[in-house]
């Protein structure tokens, strides 16, 4: 593991770049395939090039393989949008990796805090652990998310931040059991 993760590269690069169609579109199967699409929450390639949002590309030997962006929400907070490393890289700790790498930019950035929102279903349960895992705890929804069964919203305070999910006293919450 330890050849693999090192021969992995991670690069701000633009979401629209010809060689991320293969990517975002398994990212968009994995999306749809347990989630209705009133409750899907994932950006597009065009979306993910605006203004205040970083986009990040995991690659092994040139190949896109995963990828993840910052999306700046202001009041020193920012949200993970679109995090996916394709199915078959799985397992191998680049997932960790990738969060690891977002959040270092967002603290690089001066980002206090970070959000996200994920999926409730059981095909979420993974990506669930794995922010559990690095510290994010289960909030009420933030920006402009609302209530929604299909979704699980979390956070976490970056080193040196103190603070809650989003200043509407929606902090961490306990972990909701997969339907």
């Amino acid at each position: 593991m330890d050849a693999l993760t090192g021969a992995v590269v991670i690069a701000r690069e633009s979401p629209l770049a010809p060689d991320l169609g293969h990517l975002m579109a398994r990212h968009t199967a994995d999306m749809h395939a347990e989630t209705p699409p009133e409750s899907i929450h994932m950006l597009d390639a065009g979306a993910l090039a605006a203004p205040g949002i970083a986009f990040y590309v995991m690659r092994h030997a040139g190949t896109p393989i995963g990828m993840g962006a910052l999306k700046r929400l202001g009041d020193g907070a920012g949200e993970v949008k679109s995090m996916h490393v394709l199915a078959e890289w799985r397992g191998s700790g680049l997932s960790r990796r990738m969060l690891d790498h977002l959040m270092a930019e967002a603290a690089a950035e001066g980002l206090a805090r970070l959000m996200l929102e994920t999926g409730s279903q059981p095909g979420f349960a993974a990506a669930r652990g794995l922010y559990a895992g690095a510290g994010f705890a289960v909030c009420g929804p933030f920006a402009d998310y609302r209530e929604d069964p299909n979704s699980v919203y979390m956070t976490r305070t970056l080193p040196g931040a103190e603070g809650a999910c989003d200043g509407r006293g929606a902090g961490p919450q306990p972990m909701p059991s997969a339907p």
